[in-house]
């Protein structure tokens, strides 16, 4: 910014239009037009544009692509069924069901999206066209112009005249979503009562997390923690599902510092408290213990349990405290469950019903 020699006023410079500048039009006048519109380029026509046999040509090809997606849609459908894993669950029947499945459904759309593509550029118009801006809602009369573009869209598409394009892509398409409805098949049964049960019921030990070695309640100090897992899970016809609902954190405190519930007396042994280790929030192992807070966080959406509130939820996206496990002591002086969780451990599903 300068002073005029003139007004004695501040110049904005060349930069917002000032002397010296022909950014700004002399008063009265128009601005100068500097460059002249160079227009469209001339069209260049395809071969399918000229050759009705190269469209042709162009036409069988679209519709074999077409006809090879519902190939791969069949080779889903019949690796599906050729090769179940329900009674088979080895490493090696998993993957290659994976991999066929994989590669038919993949190879279905991969083919519709290329038959699209291979269709537009060599057989649908490819004129270039200016469309100038306008008000967004506009005329009666714009709007009748807008659906004739629309009708001369699909005529210029060649949809309706070509017969061959048009069957093969409805087929194509009429058998895509088939592997979408099997593979509802797969959500099986409703869960029922299985999400409600769990191994733990009385009498039965708590034992080390992964050895199953029983815990005797003589060796849980003050402040340690033990992660716990029912005596006899590896036992189980489905080790991994009964864990993800029975796994627990066996922790001991002070009794003071807990708050007294009159409907959970006896459910501790000597300040030893076993919770549910299963998340309520989205399942994730709860295994981080604040010695000091007696906090339990969820390292996964931070979610932080109370254990001086019978874990109740005091951040994170969690609704609901995590399950008591009610423990006492056998003739032998190991921990064993006084009975199962009194609901549900883990995150909500349809049919839990109830907000513990």
């Amino acid at each position: 910014m300068k002073d005029s020699p003139t007004t004695g006023h501040k110049d904005a410079g060349p930069s917002h239009g000032g002397p010296g500048t022909d950014l700004a039009a002399p008063e009265g006048q128009a601005l100068e037009n500097r460059f002249a519109n160079p227009g469209l380029p001339a069209h260049r026509f395809r071969t399918t544009d000229t050759d009705p046999k190269a469209a042709k040509n162009a036409e069988r090809q679209v519709s074999t692509i077409f006809l090879l997606s519902a190939v791969g849609t069949i080779v889903f459908m019949v690796g599906y069924f050729a090769l179940p894993i329900d009674d088979d669950k080895s490493f090696g029947r998993l993957q290659l069901s994976t991999l066929v499945l994989g590669l038919g459904l993949g190879f279905a759309i991969f083919c519709i999206g290329i038959g699209l593509v291979h269709w537009a550029k060599t057989l649908m118009p490819d004129h270039e066209q200016v469309e100038l801006r306008h008000d967004i809602r506009g005329t009666d009369e714009e709007r009748r112009d807008a659906s004739n573009i629309i009708l001369d869209g699909v005529e210029e598409s060649g949809v309706m005249r070509r017969t061959v394009i048009r069957n093969s892509l409805i087929a194509a398409l009429g058998i895509l979503p088939i592997p979408a409805v099997v593979l509802f098949r797969d959500l099986g049964p409703l869960p029922g009562t299985v999400l409600r049960e769990s191994l733990w019921e009385e009498g039965v030990r708590l034992t080390r997390d992964p050895d199953g070695t029983p815990i005797r309640a003589a060796d849980v100090t003050f402040g340690s923690v033990f992660h716990v897992i029912p005596d006899g899970l590896a036992e189980s016809s489905h080790p991994i599902e009964e864990k993800a609902k029975a796994a627990v954190l066996l922790i001991r405190i002070q009794p003071e510092e807990v708050q007294p519930d009159a409907e959970r007396e006896g459910w501790d042994y000597g300040g030893i408290y076993a919770y549910s280790k299963i998340c309520t929030h989205v399942g994730c192992p709860v295994a981080l213990y604040e010695q000091q807070t007696h906090h339990l966080l969820c390292p996964c959406h931070q979610s932080t349990f109370d254990l001086t509130q019978h874990c109740k939820v005091i951040f994170g996206p969690a609704k609901r405290p995590l399950p008591q496990l009610p423990i006492t002591v056998d003739s032998e002086g190991y921990l064993v469950a006084s009975a199962g969780f009194p609901y549900p451990p883990g995150p909500s599903y349809w049919e839990r019903g109830g907000s513990e």
